[in-house]
């Protein structure tokens, strides 16, 4: 149930606070535009650059040459029981990375919130 949710690319603004929409098929090698709430008027396209359904998927965007790029990383892993782990999080890697991440704001409260909301729609609230 988690998978289906966070490859539907159309549904994300039905359940996820962070973004006001997000474009394109999340699909391995397919091109998705996330658009954040975080950093309104912004577009940010990326690459799924991994997809092993049901348990991990990359997203990646920067800049040419190498200069920055950025990843976000989505993994599932199963509990004990029924229970399924999230994990989400964002590497940044390039020779513009020192000065870039400076720019960036604190994610955590906005990873957090879409933790949240993702339980909140696996569990039906």
């Amino acid at each position: 149930a988690i998978w289906r949710i966070l490859t539907d690319a159309a549904g994300y603004p039905r359940w996820n606070t962070t973004v006001s929409r997000v474009e394109g098929v999340i699909a391995l090698d397919e091109r998705v535009t996330v658009h954040a709430k975080v950093a309104p008027g912004r577009a940010f396209p990326v690459k799924v650059v991994a997809f092993d359904a049901p348990r991990r998927m990359v997203w990646r965007g920067g800049m040419p040459l190498g200069l920055f790029k950025g990843e976000r990383v989505f993994e599932l892993r199963a509990t004990t029981g029924m229970g399924v782990e999230f994990t989400m999080r964002e590497d940044y890697t390039g020779w513009l990375a020192p000065l870039i991440t400076k720019s960036i704001p604190d994610l955590q409260p906005a990873f957090d919130e879409f933790a949240a909301c993702l339980k909140a729609r696996v569990e039906g609230r």
